[in-house]
């Protein structure tokens, strides 16, 4: 009996030993798990419990700490795990308090600064990925990184009120240095983006922008070539342009160095290409008035139209629309495309291959006329194949009457 007795005090005891712990009741572990058997060292590396768990890792420095300092009770979790409630902010607040932002735990250097800078809208390139930070973020301590913002006047304000060739201010140049200036660029002069809406290629690539700009105010030059060249445009008499009704968009047919290096990109209503391309524009233009000429085939090559006799064009009913059969470099090479579209299929159905020359139809070069009894010249049998057809008879246009296609039915 006195045993017992003496065991129901000892769990009595015990179980208000384990109500006490001094870790609070939030470490829901056993003691044994941190604690060895002869007292109450903590074992270390030997513990079942490691910072992990909890979802705080102890990594690089954070591993040589002693706990005490981050833990100043014995309640674990009154220890806050923000980087702020143990390291001094040497920043000042100027980028908030989550220090791994910009450091880790081996130490507190900072290696990735352009990464930083990209993800906060202002990329370090050009000269600014080689000037010091404290250039930018000044302060008294050199450690405040306050906001600086993008627009580039923020720091080159300066730049711009000195700058007099040209002066930005009377000339009404933005504030957006990357209008003009490319941001990766190392100096201010050879920026890539300058004058886009302009380009200065050829003979406009010059280097005194007084030649075009002729007031203080480059924002009054106009962007127009007649702006500039209205005198060349006025002078040329080698095609009059005046009198020729050329418009004064200079860059529709310039394009060079000189003005001699013309394409004619305004001649899209007549491409030329083949026999027509030609460098003298006098062999079709009257010189004295360029918009004076038709486009149509006829109003250069009546002539020919008239003289070929091999078929003759005229008898024939030929089209004056050259370009209906005449597709090459001569007139030799002419393409009867439109025939089997247009009047009888000779190159497909019955009659493909079953002819040729074109005058085994036509006789007598006549091309308006057509004879199908040259061919189909069995009268006879003709008949017989017709005995049911009502007013059959044996000529040519009978034929075509019944058969525009070619075909037997």
């Amino acid at each position: 009996m006195y045993r017992l007795s003496s065991i129901v005090l000892f769990l009595v005891l015990s179980l208000g030993l384990s109500a006490q712990t001094p870790h609070g009741t939030s470490l829901a572990i056993a003691c044994a798990d941190c604690h060895n058997s002869t007292g109450w060292e903590f074992m270390g590396e030997g513990a079942n419990f490691t910072h992990d768990d909890v979802g705080f890792e102890l990594k690089f420095s954070h591993l040589d700490t002693d706990c005490k300092k981050c833990h100043s009770t014995l309640i674990f979790n009154e220890a806050d795990p923000s980087c702020i409630s143990c390291h001094t902010d040497m920043h000042s607040m100027s980028v908030g308090n989550d220090c791994v932002r910009c450091h880790d735990e081996r130490n507190w250097l900072v290696d990735n600064i352009p990464e930083l800078h990209e993800m906060n809208g202002f990329p370090l390139l050009g000269e600014h990925r080689l000037i010091s930070c404290s250039e930018c973020h000044k302060s008294e301590s050199n450690l405040r990184w306050d906001w600086m913002g993008s627009d580039c006047v923020t720091c080159h304000i300066d730049n711009y009120h000195a700058t007099t060739s040209p002066n930005h201010i009377q000339s009404g140049f933005s504030q957006e240095c990357t209008e003009c200036h490319s941001p990766g660029a190392q100096s201010w002069e050879g920026a890539e983006n300058f004058h886009l809406f302009f380009p200065l290629v050829g003979r406009h690539n010059i280097s005194d922008c007084a030649s075009c700009h002729l007031s203080e105010n480059y924002s009054d030059t106009s962007p127009d070539c007649v702006s500039c060249h209205e005198n060349d445009y006025l002078a040329t008499t080698s095609p009059d342009h005046v009198s020729s009704n050329f418009g004064t968009d200079c860059a529709q047919c310039h394009f060079g160095d000189t003005w001699q290096e013309a394409i004619f990109a305004s001649h899209d209503m007549f491409p030329l290409v083949g026999k027509h391309n030609i460098s003298d524009c006098a062999e079709c233009h009257d010189v004295n008035n360029y918009s004076n000429i038709s486009p149509e085939c006829v109003s250069c090559h009546e002539d020919d139209y008239l003289a070929v006799n091999s078929p003759n064009h005229v008898s024939s009913g030929f089209s004056q629309d050259c370009t209906l059969c005449h597709t090459g470099d001569t007139w030799g090479e002419a393409s009867y495309d439109q025939h089997d579209s247009q009047y009888f299929p000779i190159f497909s159905g019955k009659h493909q291959g079953e002819w040729t020359s074109c005058n085994e139809c036509h006789i007598g070069g006549d091309y308006s006329t057509f004879s199908c009894i040259v061919c189909h010249n069995d009268q006879q049998n003709l008949a017989g194949e017709h005995n049911e057809e009502n007013n059959y008879v044996y000529e040519s246009n009978a034929c075509y009457a019944c058969h525009p296609t070619g075909d037997e039915d």
